[in-house]
C-alpha cells in the first residue's frame, strides 16, 4: 500500500475544496500531516511497522472520511467517484498509473549518502519559514544526532532509529507551535 499517494490524493481533495471556500478543520489537517510524519519514521526505521502502520490507516481514514463526504456536497459524484477509485487503487498497490499523486524526487534522491555510517539511519529534512536551519541543528544536536546540509538546502540527519524518531516527534512540535 502507498500511503504516500493516498496522502497526495487526500492533498488534491483539500485543494480542490478550498478553491471552493470550503474551510477544512484544522484536525483534518493536523491528521494528515502527522500521517505523513509517521510514514516519514516508517521509512526510516523498518523495526515496528505493527505499532506505525495502524496508526498511518487511522490518521488517513479520518482524513478521507471527512474529505469525501465534504466532496459529496461540494463536487458532482462522478468527480467524488474518481476520487474514490484513485484511493481504492492506492490501496490495493495499483498507483502507478495515477498523475494526481506523482511525488516530485529530487534527481539526487538516493539510498546512499556519502558521509553518513552505514549502521545509522538518516532522512532528509526540507527547511520550513518556522522551522530554520539553526533550530533544526540545535534539535539535532538535543538528540545525538548528526546532521549535514545539501547544496539544494535540505539538511540530512542521521544516528540511531530512536533518536531519529524523537527528532521528528520534537521537530513536529515545534513546526506546530504557532
Amino acid at each position: 500500500m502507498s500511503y504516500d499517494a493516498r496522502s497526495k490524493i487526500l492533498e488534491v481533495i483539500i485543494i480542490e475544496l478550498r478553491k471552493k471556500g470550503v474551510t477544512i478543520p484544522e484536525n483534518v489537517l493536523g491528521d494528515l500531516k502527522s500521517a505523513r510524519v509517521l510514514v516519514k519514521v516508517m521509512a526510516a526505521s523498518q523495526s515496528d511497522l505493527g505499532e506505525t502502520a495502524p496508526k498511518i490507516e487511522e490518521y488517513l481514514g479520518t482524513v478521507e472520511a471527512y474529505l469525501i463526504t465534504e466532496a459529496q456536497k461540494h463536487f458532482a459524484s462522478e468527480k467524488v467517484d474518481e476520487w474514490l477509485r484513485l484511493l481504492d487503487q492506492t490501496m490495493s498497490g495499483q498507483c502507478s498509473s495515477c498523475t494526481q499523486c506523482e511525488v516530485d524526487k529530487p534527481e539526487n534522491d538516493s539510498r546512499f549518502i556519502m558521509g553518513v555510517p552505514r549502521d545509522q539511519k538518516w532522512i532528509r529534512v526540507e527547511l520550513l519559514p518556522s522551522l530554520p536551519l539553526e533550530k533544526l541543528e540545535e534539535l539535532a544536536t538535543q538528540t545525538n544526532l548528526g546532521f549535514r546540509e545539501e547544496k539544494t538546502g535540505q539538511l540530512i540527519v542521521y544516528g540511531k532509529p530512536d533518536d531519529i524518531k524523537a527528532f521528528v516527534k520534537k521537530m513536529t512540535t515545534q513546526a506546530s507551535k504557532p
